[in-house]
């Protein structure tokens, strides 16, 4: 991988109130039942979610576009906080033109109590990101605040 300097891209974090406690939110992001549920941007569903919380484990999410294509995620959990953080590398792969470019990406997620609702907070700094994925990681932020949106309506 030709690995870009961190500087190149800027840590993109986003904030969203979810009209849910906490515990239920964590529960949205560790049972992967319910990560099959609203992960990925509109129109992507996530067939295959198998998740290993604890640092060390692995995550794997299968999205699928609306085209039928599947587009993994795979990665490894660093640091997770019952109810307070997880935290975890991100690795996306694509095959383009017979190559297979990647991009690490370290994922921080916070979840803090806001009276019966949870504030959470989506970190997501690029580490390594081979040259052709630069415009997927330009459109990191609408696929995350699309996903995000997705979170949200599972407990409007």
């Amino acid at each position: 991988m030709n690995e870009t300097k961190k500087s190149e891209f800027k840590e993109m974090i986003l904030t969203r109130t979810i009209n849910a406690p906490r515990d239920l939110v964590w529960k949205a992001w560790t049972d992967p039942n319910m990560v099959s549920q609203w992960w990925g941007p509109h129109g992507f569903t996530a067939p295959l979610c198998q998740l290993d919380l604890r640092p060390g484990g692995k995550i794997l999410i299968h999205m699928k576009d609306p085209d039928g294509g599947i587009n993994p995620m795979d990665g490894t959990y660093k640091e997770i906080v019952p109810q307070e953080k997880i935290v975890f590398s991100s690795y996306i792969a694509f095959e383009m033109d017979g190559k297979k470019p990647a991009a690490e990406i370290l994922i921080t997620i916070l979840f803090a109590d806001k009276g019966s609702q949870t504030e959470l907070q989506v970190r997501a700094l690029p580490i390594k990101v081979d040259p052709e994925l630069y415009p997927a990681i330009e459109g990191m932020e609408e696929g995350w605040t699309q996903t995000l949106d997705k979170l949200t309506a599972i407990f409007a």
